[in-house]
């Protein structure tokens, strides 16, 4: 789907968690936005990456925006639920995640304005 100008609008979310130690945090996260989300930026609408530091472990979020469910089966298979780990996810995350939340975006703050 387009807006007024042109540009494809989001639709679709895709959101991923993982948890790591305090300890590899850091490495974790430069890692993380070298070889996950920049390339995923570089398919997606758009892009973003979460850190939220406790005492026991950090926690990482990353959320992709896909005009449709088709596109961003294109990027992460048939199955978009499914996560493609890192080549270096077992070595740093607590546990590996199973899936990702995939959303319908139902409202976008950008189309509320009037």
């Amino acid at each position: 789907m387009l807006d007024g100008d042109g540009d494809k609008i989001a639709r679709i979310a895709r959101i991923w968690r993982g948890r790591t130690v305090p300890e590899k945090a850091d490495a974790y996260a430069a890692y993380l936005l070298e070889v996950g989300v920049r390339p995923l930026a570089r398919k997606a609408l758009g892009a973003q990456m979460f850190r939220d530091d406790r005492e026991t472990e950090s926690e990482f979020v990353t959320i992709s925006y896909w005009e449709s469910v088709e596109a961003m089966s294109r990027f992460a298979g048939p199955d978009p639920r499914k996560i493609h780990h890192l080549e270096r996810d077992a070595e740093f995350l607590i546990e590996l995640p199973e899936g990702v939340q995939v959303l319908e975006i139902v409202l976008d703050r950008a189309e509320s304005r009037d």
